[in-house]
């Protein structure tokens, strides 16, 4: 299984994302704001890996705190988190792994402060444990929906490499392949980043399942040509009302799906719902760099001057999601019910 992340000795590892799948560099992160700018930089991405990477930079973080009481070595976690929070909003994973933290912390003051640095370490690696636990419960959740011979489009990377292991979209397709059915993949090349070209076909080629990468613009076609049985994402954070924000393009998707007749799939763990908002209206879109788009391989495509829009992600409202696939299990419509129900389990 691919190692996403994982905390050594002082450090966390983390496999270069973009460098894939040309060379495999591991990234070494010393410091809580190595953590931060490695996840700014898109070294690490996928919504459950940023919430595991997030929760291993804390523990980072407090190691090198020097305080004898928990108060003044509270505040001085509370300070190093800020600039951790910030580096990417989009993802509700990263806030959660931060605030599951610090709630450890608060629950933890009555430890000495070495006893308090050990126990957040602790809850760090168990955070990551539970990660991959999760996706297998959700793969096996999600693999009840996939029949057999189905060829499934998956967009952007949301397999093993978004999260600690396994996957949440790649997790549903290894277990269907696992449970003995027959699966072809259609992977989206996932402009400007190329996560599906880079690290979706990557990852499915290490595993043996038959992938064919398609660009952006192919969905349509592919679908009008009854060649996609299902369609199945990540995402990054999921309204209360079932509105979903995932990688820029999947709304186009959707919408495709739904036009052809075919069901739309979200896969994504119950730390990525954010019950706290009615509709995908309130989700906070990142706005990254123009040079993303402008420039591919580091070699500018565009003419220099040019004026360029990167949303990084979209919304797909939820009259076009089939059912949303968690670990506790599949909630369909209407979200509102069935989402915070599992939310409760």
């Amino acid at each position: 299984m691919i190692k996403t992340v994982e905390y050594l000795d002082g450090i966390v590892r983390m496999i270069d994302q973009t460098r894939l799948p040309l060379e495999e560099v591991f990234v070494d992160c010393a410091t809580i704001n190595d953590v931060a700018n490695a996840i700014k930089t898109m070294v690490v991405r996928g919504a459950p890996a940023i919430g595991v990477s997030a929760a291993m930079g804390v523990s980072l973080g407090a190691e090198s705190i020097q305080a004898d009481r928990f108060e003044s070595f509270y505040s001085e976690l509370e300070k190093k988190c800020l600039p951790l929070a910030k580096s990417r909003p989009t993802a509700v994973n990263l806030a959660w792994g931060i605030e599951r933290m610090k709630r450890v912390a608060r629950e933890s003051k009555s430890l000495t402060i070495p006893e308090l640095k050990k126990r957040l370490k602790q809850e760090a690696i168990n955070i990551c444990k539970e990660d991959i636990e999760c996706n297998m419960a959700m793969g096996n959740f999600g693999q009840t929906l996939i029949k057999d011979g189905s060829t499934v489009l998956t967009h952007c990377n949301a397999g093993a490499l978004a999260t600690a292991g396994f996957g949440t979209a790649l997790g549903v397709i290894r277990a269907a392949v696992n449970a003995g059915k027959k699966i072809d993949v259609l992977a989206d090349e996932t402009r400007p980043f190329l996560q599906g070209a880079r690290l979706t076909v990557w990852e499915l080629m290490q595993d043996n399942i038959p992938v064919k990468l398609i660009t952006d613009n192919m969905s349509g076609f592919f679908m009008r040509n009854k060649q996609v049985d299902a369609v199945v994402v990540g995402a990054d954070r999921i309204a209360s009302n079932g509105d979903v924000a995932n990688k820029i393009g999947t709304y186009m998707v959707a919408v495709m799906a739904q036009k052809h007749n075919i069901p739309f799939y979200v896969a994504a763990p119950i730390s990525t719902l954010d019950l706290s908002l009615s509709s995908g209206d309130e989700i906070p879109i990142e706005q990254r760099s123009g040079d993303e788009v402008a420039c591919l391989n580091n070699k500018r495509i565009t003419p220099e001057g040019a004026k360029i829009a990167h949303p990084a992600f979209d919304i797909t409202p939820n009259d076009l999601v089939t059912a949303i696939i968690t670990d506790r299990g599949i909630a369909q419509q209407s979200y509102s019910t069935s989402l915070k129900k599992l939310a409760e389990q």
